[in-house]
């Protein structure tokens, strides 16, 4: 049968064609795929799912073909594939539009959903469109509020009162993995201050050592860049909890330190100006102190936690006229507050060992402060260093002195005797302390999940009733949505005042953080539309965890972790047979333009919609995917959609020459092509597993041009090889270009879709040549190449070489001294002149 779907055209026009298959796939629900059970294995392959921020731009345009060559290419190996889509539609940019237009935030949501669902279509990801989902829908975030009342149930979610980040043009706190390197808003790029609140948090901590540990489970996985990047922002320390007396308080502070080792050393004691702590201690002081540390304290509320601990800042403090006990020694030691210590960061207080630490010492040198030396350290030349003298700190592992019991031991004898010392004593013990902080999850605005907690006069709370699930949104006209520090919820008297057996009760005022949102979507695809479970236990443990998963780098702690934390606890709650959400995990680069990120305002940026109009989908995807390997950021102005789109019609084309039936007997065509053919049937699918997509089209390139000389030469276009390479590469180019290669199967006679055809195996007798190319070396120098049998024994390569006339004219004069043959590539031959 010859193109039963196209109209048999005779040019190739990427219009047309994307007007004959998009119907096509839709009506036919090519990309659906069941829960039931199947003889055919399966792979889950999912994208990050898009914000709804208005049309795809260029970056969606290369994730998403990234993500749809693995769907296509299990198709093609004879898997079921789950493929979906959605969209993270609850967030900021969608209120802070809204407000900005004077429209409701779902209007101008669903608006973008429905934009970006049609350029979907028309780019032609191979998505199960039976799945959709939006966060924003209350049929999903009614789970969320389940996953959260788990959570509070098990202590996992909890509010408590704590200085927070706060970003002051968005009004509304950040995680702390939302607060940029340089103390920005990663939302809103305003410099973020601190704010003491009342805020939930998700116990993330209590996951620290497995989500740490698991990283081990995800190596040669994942990229190295992702996994170093979270096990530094998790970063575990081990040491000891120490207990300081402090003179006039009845509970000692607990300060945590790497190395106990040093205790003797330490002669001053640092607590952060913003810690409750400091407070108290400084409302114990003089009146002048109390009025240094309150100015103190603004000033350090006025920064950045960046340059709060930039190692070249100036030295402050104040004194808080406060002594603790070093219980190591039993000396008296000073109390100050600092603004290099971090009140979240162990309990927001050090012990300070000036002789070992530089920044310790900068402090001492500028206030006057004791040095003691405790660790003998030696420059190059053996010579003994002694920072009481220098007042410059040592940094060293070296023999412990002026530390009574400890003298004479190296640094792990020493931790451990130290440990022993302080257990005996009631005054420490071994201990671990994070960099990770629990996830805050609380936000101050209207369009999230709202927190299904309700509150009384009395300051008492309690749970939604999950059979009252969702706790639905108010809608948002007659609300002044505008960032004022308190969520507008609150002002929703109405939605916000429940009656409870004749008891009033409000609403938690609070919404989400969009990250819960997306922390577990991907479990949700596998019952988008069962509304009476989060997901189905059952579908998701048979389907997961996701086999690829794919997005950008800029999600490597943020999202990341936080699925992985979220998939440990249902794997706790007996909800999932597995405990990592992504299997592999394929991070694409940026799409730049003129080595920079393209963006409306500066006026550099190229438009999706307008390239897809300008060229077509396939010409597009190819052109992102070709342009180099998908972790490395490509310039637009490297980039040819017009060669791409050459490429395409080429192929095309020859779709349309083959003349050999449909049943013809492969194994009577051309040797050489078909040997060529089952080359690319061989390497193609290790380099689609390894992300060389890059690499695959430029063997796809190569297989057009070997094909059309084929056609053109002695084989001509009745040939079954020829049959045989141009269906091969339709089949593979429906990775790339599903449009161009749908076309291309019905042009071969083929029933569609082309996306659903089973790739052929490559013939390994074909991979062995009849003949090689052997080249012979004279005194090192290749001075010919000779076509010889691939089987040859040495003793006729020998003479083989010898016979080629280029290589007798190089042996004039000379005698052969001596023949190196390597079957079968090469045959060096050392002569000299004859004496």
């Amino acid at each position: 049968m010859r193109n039963t779907v196209n109209e048999a055209a005779e040019a190739y026009d990427f219009r047309q064609i994307q007007k004959r298959w998009q119907p096509y796939w839709e009506d036919n629900k090519t990309f659906e795929v069941s829960n039931e059970e199947s003889e055919r294995p399966r792979k889950y392959v999912l994208d990050m799912f898009p914000y709804p921020s208005g049309d795809l731009h260029m970056g969606h345009a290369e994730a998403f073909s990234m993500g749809d060559v693995m769907a296509r290419y299990w198709r093609g190996q004879g898997y079921a594939v789950l493929h979906p889509i959605g969209w993270d539609s609850f967030g900021l940019p969608a209120e802070n539009a809204a407000i900005k237009r004077g429209v409701d935030p779902r209007a101008w949501t669903y608006d973008n959903i429905a934009q970006q669902k049609a350029s979907f279509k028309e780019y032609a990801p191979s998505f199960d469109w039976s799945r959709v989902l939006h966060t924003s829908d209350p049929e999903y975030y009614r789970w969320n509020q389940w996953i959260f009342l788990q959570m509070y149930k098990r202590g996992l979610a909890y509010r408590k009162a704590s200085w927070v980040n706060w970003d002051p043009v968005d009004q509304t706190v950040l995680a702390n993995e939302q607060v940029l390197a340089d103390g920005t808003s990663e939302r809103s790029g305003a410099v973020v201050v601190k704010k003491k609140l009342t805020q939930w948090y998700f116990k993330i901590t209590d996951y620290a050592d497995r989500l740490l540990d698991d990283l081990d489970k995800l190596e040669g996985a994942w990229p190295a860049k992702v996994l170093q990047m979270q096990r530094n922002w998790i970063g575990r320390s081990r040491g000891a909890e120490v207990e300081f007396e402090i003179e006039g308080r009845d509970e000692p502070v607990t300060v945590f330190t790497t190395r106990p080792d040093t205790l003797h050393g330490a002669t001053f004691m640092v607590v952060a100006p913003d810690s409750d702590l400091a407070a108290e201690l400084a409302a114990g002081a003089s009146a002048e102190v109390q009025s240094s540390f309150a100015e103190y304290l603004a000033k350090t509320q006025s920064q950045t936690e960046i340059e709060r601990q930039a190692t070249d800042k100036e030295k402050t403090g104040v004194f808080l006229e406060r002594w603790a006990i070093n219980p190591a020694n039993g000396e008296r030691i000073p109390v100050w507050a600092g603004d290099f210590v971090l009140a979240d960061y162990g309990h927001g207080m050090v012990m300070s060992v000036p002789a070992h630490d530089e920044r310790d010492m900068a402090f001492a040198n500028k206030f006057d402060l004791p040095v003691r030396t405790v660790v003998e350290v030696r420059d190059e030349d053996g010579n003994v260093l002694n920072p009481e003298e220098t007042r410059e700190a040592v940094a060293g592992d070296g023999i412990i002195i002026n530390s009574g019991e400890l003298n004479g031991l190296n640094k792990a004898e020493a931790i451990a005797k130290q440990i022993e010392l302080l257990e005996a004593s009631g005054k420490g013990r071994a201990a671990t302390t994070y960099r990770l902080r629990d996830w805050l999850i609380s936000r101050q605005r209207y369009w999230g999940t709202p927190i299904p907690i309700l509150h009384n006069a009395a300051g008492e709370m309690r749970a939604v009733e999950e059979s009252a699930l969702p706790v639905k949104l108010p809608v948002a006209e007659g609300l002044d949505l505008k960032p004022k520090g308190t969520s507008p919820l609150g002002a929703a008297t109405e939605w916000a005042t429940v009656e409870i057996d004749g008891e009033s009760w409000t609403r938690d005022p609070d919404t989400m953080d969009t990250f819960v949102d997306s922390s577990w979507y991907f479990l949700r695809f596998l019952s988008a539309q069962d509304n009476t479970q989060p997901f189905d236990s059952a579908a998701v443990n048979a389907w997961g965890p996701i086999d690829h998963y794919v997005g950008g780098v800029e999600h490597a702690i943020l999202h990341l972790l936080y699925a992985r934390f979220i998939t440990k606890v249902l794997y706790d709650l007996g909800q999932l047979e597995f405990d990592e959400p992504f299997t592999k995990l394929l991070n694409q680069g940026m799409v730049l333009l003129d080595g920079a990120k393209m963006s409306k305002s500066k006026g550099n940026l190229v438009e999706f919609a307008e390239q897809l109009r300008d060229h077509g989908a396939d010409a597009l995807r190819v052109s992102l995917v070709f342009a180099g390997p998908p972790e490395d950021d490509i310039d637009w102005k490297d980039i040819s959609v017009q060669g791409s789109a050459k490429f395409l019609a080429r192929a095309w084309r020859l779709s349309r020459e083959v003349s050999a039936p449909v049943d013809a007997d492969v194994a009577a065509g051309d040797k050489e092509l078909r040997r060529h053919t089952h080359k690319l049937l061989k390497e193609v699918p290790g380099l689609v597993e390894s992300y060389k997509f890059n690499v695959v089209i430029a063997r796809l390139m190569e297989q057009v041009n070997v094909t059309r000389k084929a056609v053109d030469g002695a084989a001509g276009p009745a040939d079954p090889a020829v049959r045989e390479s141009v269906e091969t590469i339709a089949l593979m180019l429906n990775m790339f270009a599903p449009y161009c290669a749908e076309d291309m199967w019905v042009n071969l006679g083929h029933e569609p879709s082309v996306a659903l055809a089973l790739w052929p195996q490559a013939d390994e007798s074909l991979l062995v040549a009849d003949t090689v190319k052997l080249a012979i070396q004279v005194n090192g120098k290749v001075r010919d190449t000779v076509e010889v049998a691939a089987d040859i024994s040495e003793a006729d390569a020998v003479a083989a070489a010898l016979a080629s006339a280029k290589v007798q004219r190089q042996l004039e004069g000379m005698d052969v001294v001596k023949t190196i043959v390597r079957l079968p590539k090469i045959v060096s031959i050392a002569a000299k002149p004859i004496s």
